[in-house]
């Protein structure tokens, strides 16, 4: 087992990041090894499943060529902004070139307190662990940008939060962990030189294409605006809710970070929310979009006086800003033009798509069983009726289906093309909440990690026909649903 490290973060100045070392736990366990993301990062899998590499994966064990840190940030949360938040319960242990020649951050996130915890614990309960694991590989097999897991243990030991609850560590990998709020750290204590050193770091890690551009600082908050645009349009078109957009969980990368109290929403409405700590729905499903602007308006904030040209600075980032927009609206439009069959765009498509959202809300359709089943009523009408029980009044989605089936007929596509086209954009199977609820439930009240192994593997393949696992399809009874999600620190 050879982790080869490269540790670019950890030769950043002090300002940067604390040096602490993970807290031992008492008696780890392994839960799961990431095969997959292993061999992506030139690992061996079964080399990850000794007594020597659980110990690392709890802390218990510094690999070779490690240098563990927990970096610096501040952060706007729930639009108050903090000044110094870090890595409270999490701890870098290094760098990795996985096979694709790609750096990868390799985290213990739950792995003890640091210098930053606030008086925190710096522990992760198990429930938590499992979530984050769960729906990062949902969305990686849903094709969206995100963090994923490699490794997720016991610690044979009890965090305290509203109960005494199983001890957890999970390790994460990311392209990185800059993040909007890392800016924030430098700039709202006004240390230019750092905040240069950041920029120029984030450049060369994640745009080193812009980095010879006239203006390069300009040039890397047009890339982070263009890419969290498109990573919000992929949420939006497969329901998903964040929970906690604050400026601290928004990557300069691109990818989605943090899965606290997210969820996937089942009957469609534009102002879901599923978060116990979003009292004001600031972060609800049809407000992720708006939110993304606003916490890239803070990054814009901090590049601002690195800027060339300062007077005109201030009119490039409000152009960059206003970018925002249009980017996330072709993102999202074409791919809701996708997701119902639709392979040319006419003017009247944005108010059939309008229609059918309408009456999704209205009769409380769930979002990703409407947009499956389209696919087959696609390829033939006589799949309507299965579609139609969908609806409270069937008659709503008959009126769609017409004005839908005449916008169809202007394209002259074979049905099994498009119905096989619709199936690659509109996935069968979510990681749904009551099924990631039934998961933590058997962990941690049983130590049964059954459900655990078969939930990954239906997510692991979103957009395949399995009769065999189709009540993973289905939406949660009423007994079952989970109305709240919860934050895991």
């Amino acid at each position: 087992m050879q982790f080869r490290f490269d540790n670019s973060y950890a030769r950043l100045p002090k300002a940067f990041h604390a040096h602490v070392l993970p807290t031992p736990v008492a008696a780890p366990q392994l839960i799961k090894i990431n095969h997959q993301l292993a061999q992506e990062l030139g690992l061996d899998p079964a080399a990850l499943q000794t007594p020597e590499a659980v110990d690392i994966f709890a802390g218990n064990r510094i690999p070779p060529q490690a240098e563990p840190i927990a970096a610096a940030y501040s952060g706007h949360q729930f639009g108050h902004f903090n000044p110094q938040l870090g890595d409270g319960r999490a701890i870098l242990l290094g760098e990795m070139i996985d096979t694709k020649g790609q750096r990868r951050d390799i985290q213990l996130k739950g792995s003890g307190p640091t210098p930053f915890s606030r008086r925190g614990d710096g522990r992760a309960a198990l429930g938590p662990v499992l979530r984050e694991y769960i729906v990062g590989e949902a969305m990686h097999a849903l094709g969206i940008p995100t963090t994923r897991a490699l490794a997720a243990v016991t610690t044979g030991e009890y965090v305290y939060r509203e109960a005494a609850l199983p001890g957890g560590v999970l390790t994460r990998v990311a392209a990185s962990h800059i993040r909007v709020g890392t800016f924030q750290f430098f700039a709202s204590r006004g240390e230019m030189d750092d905040l240069r050193a950041l920029a120029d770091y984030a450049l060369a890690r994640h745009y080193p294409e812009l980095a010879e551009e006239a203006d390069p600082y300009a040039a890397l908050l047009c890339g982070v605006i263009a890419r969290q645009a498109q990573l919000v349009a992929q949420w939006m078109l497969v329901g998903f809710i964040h929970g906690v957009m604050n400026t601290d969980n928004m990557t300069i990368s691109g990818e989605t970070i943090d899965y606290g109290p997210c969820a996937f929403m089942e009957d469609y409405h534009p102002q879901c929310v599923f978060s116990s700590i979003d009292y004001q729905a600031r972060y609800a499903y049809a407000q992720q979009p708006s939110i993304a602007q606003w916490n890239l308006g803070r990054l814009a904030e901090c590049l601002l006086p690195l800027l060339r040209n300062q007077d005109e600075a201030l009119e490039r980032v409000k152009a960059a800003l206003a970018d925002f927009k249009p980017i996330f609206q072709q993102a999202y439009f074409s791919g809701l033009n996708r997701k119902l069959g639709l392979f040319e765009t006419h003017g009247e498509d944005q108010a059939l798509i309008g229609d059918l959202f309408a009456k999704m809300s209205a009769q409380q359709a769930d979002f990703t069983m409407t947009f499956r089943l389209l696919c087959d009523c696609a390829q033939t009408p006589a799949a309507d009726e299965k579609m139609r029980a969908l609806f409270k009044d069937a008659q709503a989605f008959d009126s769609f289906a017409q004005a839908w089936r005449q916008r169809l007929a202007r394209e002259n596509v074979d049905p099994a093309e498009r119905a096989n086209a619709m199936r690659r954009v509109n996935p069968a199977f979510i990681a749904r909440n009551h099924r990631v609820e039934e998961v933590i439930a058997a962990a941690v009240e049983r130590a049964d990690y059954a459900p655990f192994e078969t939930l990954l593997d239906v997510i692991s393949r979103p957009y395949n026909d399995r009769p065999e696992i189709e009540a993973f399809m289905q939406p949660a009874k009423p007994e079952e649903r989970v109305q709240q999600t919860f934050c895991g620190t």
